[in-house]
């Protein structure tokens, strides 16, 4: 596992996180959120900058995902690496 991010803010109303990304994520990625209280894993099938979809972000890029559970502010992001 490598980190490529933190979670900004969480849009509870629609199952969305804000990331900063500090490194490279894909449609197809496996991740894992993990904090306080959140510890999870999944696989990124959405994502989106300024509302349009995009396949592939790069670090220092600010994206929209949707997540399967609830995430908090300050949650670390990790991509499994193959």
């Amino acid at each position: 596992m490598c980190q490529i991010g933190k979670v900004a803010v969480f849009f509870g109303n629609v199952g969305v996180a804000a990331i900063r990304l500090s490194g490279n994520l894909k449609l197809g990625d496996q991740v894992l959120f993990k904090g306080a209280t959140t510890n999870f894993e999944q696989i990124i099938d959405s994502m989106q900058i300024n509302r349009n979809p995009v396949e592939e972000v790069n670090s220092g890029d600010d994206v929209g995902v949707k997540v399967i559970d609830k995430v908090r502010a300050g949650d670390i992001v990790y991509k499994r690496l193959n």
